[in-house]
């Protein structure tokens, strides 16, 4: 059966809609990063590039490094934009784009974020790196999906009835790293833990400028959650949602964040350039070494 037009949005020369990407112009690894300025800078390492392109915030660009074949796309900021990268390119790996059909033999994908970050816990100081074993969504994106086969509810009900959750805000969902993945990334000099995904900046993250929270307190909940030993590290836009989805999709997924902030003791890196420079070496040299 063949995907409705309306559904598998292709433009004229047969690109995937948002992306305009054809599944040539990828490869298998493929490092996510937000900001489309990000990618010049994780490619200026690669010995080689093959194919560039951009559409709106979506700037793609493959080559090689050390041999390695490697895709790096910026995907903006948010779960909503993730949406749109992940399917698009599981559509670009599994789905005929000519025929409109789910291809027979599936090809799998391995997503690595490269993203910044704010650190909840006194411990984890700025300018060190985080790997998040779980993501945790607070922002709902999941929920559009069959997510049951994913899902923590031993965890997920513990942390409502920590933080008191609103009845009235989507149900936290958490979900968890690919483990091959993730041991290929790991270090000694990297902080892991529990990443917490919002859906917004400022109120859905506890900042306040003009607009009361619904709930005030609610950072600091999140800051003291434990289960199992494990605690939430972190609070971003995307780690969440890559995680969820790439389990759904059958794809491996790691989230790696340099943390230019700590909430806990409201410090900001002096120089937020050069740690995410550095965790996109570490990235690199660990995915070929």
């Amino acid at each position: 059966m063949s995907l409705e037009a309306s559904e598998l949005i292709l433009n004229q020369d047969g690109s995937v809609y948002h992306l305009n990407l054809r599944p040539e112009n990828i490869a298998t690894t493929i490092i996510l990063v937000g900001d489309q300025d990000r990618v010049d800078k994780v490619t200026k390492h690669f010995d080689s590039i093959e194919f560039t392109t951009q559409k709106r915030e979506f700037k793609t660009t493959t080559g090689t490094f050390k041999n390695k074949r490697i895709t790096v796309i910026s995907t903006g900021i948010g779960p909503d934009n993730i949406d749109i990268v992940l399917n698009e390119l599981d559509a670009l790996a599994n789905i005929d784009l000519s025929t409109r059909k789910i291809k027979e033999k599936f090809t799998q994908l391995s997503f690595i974020r490269i993203g910044t970050s704010g650190s909840l816990q006194a411990n984890i100081p700025v300018n060190s790196f985080v790997l998040s074993t779980h993501g945790l969504d607070l922002n709902g994106l999941l929920h559009s999906y069959q997510i049951d086969s994913i899902a923590h509810p031993e965890i997920e009900n513990a942390f409502v009835k920590h933080t008191n959750w609103s009845a009235k805000k989507s149900y936290p969902i958490f979900v968890s790293n690919s483990i091959s993945l993730a041991k290929r990334l790991s270090s000694s000099i990297v902080f892991q833990g529990i990443t917490a995904t919002a859906g917004g900046f400022y109120g859905p993250q506890g900042r306040v400028l003009r607009l009361a929270l619904e709930d005030p307190n609610l950072n600091n909940k999140i800051d003291s959650f434990s289960f199992e030993g494990k605690k939430i590290t972190n609070l971003e836009m995307e780690t969440a949602a890559i995680y969820g989805l790439s389990q759904l999709l059958g794809h491996q997924a790691v989230s790696l964040n340099a943390i230019i902030a700590n909430r806990a003791n409201g410090t900001f890196s002096e120089n937020p350039t050069k740690i995410v420079a550095d965790l996109i070496v570490y990235t690199l040299e660990k995915l070929t070494a």
